[in-house]
């Protein structure tokens, strides 16, 4: 269960989460200084706010993975994707935390 203002449990990414990183990787990408051979949604978590933030966990060769913050806005306001942050150095097992 999801408490308001909250994330949720981590989940397995789905094709869902796989389409808003396929969108998002060019943003990525710019902001990291390098392109990705590799960008592989793995888990992720949501939390609702006006629309949803998503958490995800992607892996980018090796052992690397990146953690992206992408919000997806309500509908009623278009509903596009904004990578909102995004941290880089992280590992399978760093778990994903709200940042």
């Amino acid at each position: 269960m999801q408490r308001c203002g909250g994330t949720s449990e981590q989940k397995e990414a789905n094709d869902e989460v796989q389409q808003i990183c396929n969108s998002i990787k060019p943003h990525a990408e710019e902001k990291a200084g390098k392109t990705y051979e590799v960008f592989t949604a793995k888990s992720f978590k949501t939390q609702v706010v006006a629309g949803t933030n998503y958490f995800i966990k992607v892996h980018v060769g090796g052992d690397d993975h990146v953690h992206l913050r992408v919000w997806r806005k309500l509908p009623c306001y278009g509903g596009e994707l904004e990578l909102s942050s995004m941290q880089h150095s992280k590992g399978h097992n760093d778990p994903i935390e709200y940042f």
